[in-house]
């Protein structure tokens, strides 16, 4: 079951908020020993060895995510590393250097009993029964509080949002649903286009993303990124037309080797764009455009990075 994204309910009775955690979406199959299936039905319980010590009498099934926890709030960029390692020797190493927790939101079957058809907020009561051994098996947890109070407070924490979840809701297997509504905390931020990348399948022969900019502190322009959603085909043509008249051979940031593909063009025009978080790397992450703004380039100040 997937979650639906959206905002918080305006009616918040019949509704439990959780933590919408950045991680690997996984079910766990518990018996006397643990097998976990990726959301595409892999089996990628050899990357994970630091999950191996749960065994359930009577076995059970639990829908979850897997999570790098740095500093107690999780960490995509802490994952990524693990995710496309291979060989014993090195997701050993990886399993001690970066471990992950398997955060469980929901419990899908007990014994010989399918519990799908089950509310919500009763599976939940069952799934709090369970006795996971910590750290690494976690349960996660049902927040108490105003929505509008809780997302604010995630904010805060540097977490990715709430996934709100109707109390009476049943388990719909490989649907996306409004039953969970993951409502995200975005920023906003100005930038800079200094180029674009070709699109394919459906954009084939127009613009596939833009790559935009922010000034450093000595006023060099810096690529952070591609943008790729949030366009309309109105919005693409215009920039198509805009963006001929600007093109240029020579980058104009001073890390265009990060960007391949590239074309360039001069960077006259300012755009707004919203995202999740800047990487340590300083990336864009999950941005999203919203649209020029009718302002000069020389305008945009270095952007906070936290």
């Amino acid at each position: 079951m997937l979650a639906a994204p959206g905002e918080l309910p305006s009616d918040e009775e019949g509704w439990a908020f959780e933590i919408k955690y950045d991680g690997i979406r996984a079910g766990g199959y518990v018996t006397d020993r643990v097998q976990l299936v990726s959301r595409n039905g892999n089996d990628i319980t050899a990357a994970w060895p630091e999950l191996a010590d749960l065994a359930g009498e009577p076995p059970f099934v639990l829908d979850g995510e897997l999570v790098a926890f740095v500093e107690g709030v999780p960490s995509f960029e802490a994952l990524q590393p693990r995710m496309h390692r291979r060989g014993a020797g090195a997701i050993a190493e990886m399993a001690v250097a970066a471990p992950v927790t398997f955060v469980a939101f929901d419990l899908l079957h007990v014994g010989d009993r399918t519990l799908i058809e089950l509310p919500y907020v009763r599976r939940r009561q069952l799934l709090e029964q369970l006795a996971l051994p910590g750290p690494r098996w976690q349960i996660s947890p049902r927040l108490s509080g105003r929505g509008p109070d809780l997302l604010a407070r995630s904010q805060a924490l540097g977490l990715e949002g709430l996934i709100a979840k109707r109390l009476d809701g049943r388990y719909l297997p490989g649907r996306r649903s409004p039953s969970w509504t993951k409502i995200k905390n975005l920023r906003v931020s100005e930038v800079i286009v200094v180029g674009w990348r070709p699109g394919a399948g459906s954009r084939f022969g127009r613009i596939g993303s833009l790559l935009v900019a922010v000034p450093d502190q000595d006023g060099n322009l810096i690529w952070v990124g591609n943008v790729g959603t949030g366009f309309t085909r109105a919005s693409l043509a215009d920039l198509a037309t805009r963006l001929t008249a600007l093109q240029r051979d020579t980058p104009p940031v001073v890390n265009s080797a990060a960007a391949p593909e590239a074309k360039w063009v001069h960077p006259r025009l300012v755009g707004v764009v919203a995202f999740t978080e800047w990487t340590h790397a300083g990336i864009l992450r999950h941005p999203s455009w919203r649209g020029l703004r009718d302002i000069d380039p020389d305008q945009i100040r270095p952007p906070d990075w936290k």
